[in-house]
C-alpha cells in the first residue's frame, strides 16, 4: 500500500464521517459546516487522484456556492440556529436502511469485479474535459442554475412575510375610526 493510497482512504474516511454528521446533527448551521467538511475531503481525494481541475470544481462549485446558499437560505428563512428537538425522527430506520443498501451494494461491487484489475483509461486533459462539458452537458449545467435561483427567490420570499399581502383595509386610524 503506497502512501496515496493511504491518504486516499484517510481523506474517504473524513469525508464519510463528515457526511455521517451531516445527517446525524441537530443544528442546522452545524450540518452546512460539516457539509463543507465533508466536500472538502472529496476534493482531496480528487486531488491524490491527480484530478486537479476536478478537485477545484469541487471546491468553487460545491463548497463555495452551494454551501454558501444552503447557509444563505437557512438565515433567510429564519430556520431555527440551535437544536431542534421537534423535528426529529428515530434514527434506527434511516439507519437500518442506508447499512442495508451499502451491504447490498458492495456486494453488487465484488460480485461485478470478483477482485480483478481493471485497467485505466488514458489520462484526460482539461480541454477534453471543457469539449465535453461545454458541448453535451450545457443543458443539465443551466437547469441547476435555474433550480439554485428559484431556490433563493423562494426563500426569499417566505421570509419576507410582506412580499404579496394585500394592504390591510380595516386598519383602524389613532383617534379609533376606520381609515
Amino acid at each position: 500500500m503506497t502512501g496515496a493510497d493511504v491518504l486516499l482512504l484517510a481523506l474517504g474516511a473524513v469525508a464519510v464521517g463528515a457526511g455521517v454528521l451531516v445527517v446525524g446533527t441537530k443544528h442546522l448551521v452545524r450540518a452546512g459546516l460539516y457539509l463543507v467538511v465533508c466536500l472538502g475531503a472529496l476534493a482531496g481525494d480528487y486531488l491524490v487522484l491527480t484530478a486537479e481541475l476536478v478537485a477545484w470544481v469541487q471546491v468553487l462549485i460545491y463548497v463555495g456556492a452551494v454551501v454558501v446558499l444552503l447557509l444563505f437560505a437557512v438565515m433567510l428563512t429564519r430556520a431555527p440556529i440551535g437544536a431542534s428537538d421537534d423535528l426529529d425522527r428515530p434514527g434506527w430506520p434511516a439507519a437500518l436502511i442506508g447499512a442495508g443498501s451499502g451491504l447490498g451494494l458492495a456486494v453488487l461491487l465484488v460480485d461485478a469485479f470478483r477482485w480483478t484489475r481493471v485497467e485505466l483509461p488514458a489520462a484526460g486533459t482539461a480541454e477534453r474535459l471543457g469539449e465535453q462539458v461545454f458541448r453535451s452537458w450545457v443543458l443539465p449545467f443551466e437547469v441547476l442554475s435555474v433550480l439554485l435561483l428559484a431556490a433563493l427567490v423562494g426563500a426569499i420570499v417566505l421570509s419576507r412575510p410582506d412580499i404579496g399581502r394585500r394592504p390591510d383595509t380595516t386598519a383602524v386610524d389613532d383617534e379609533g375610526g376606520r381609515r
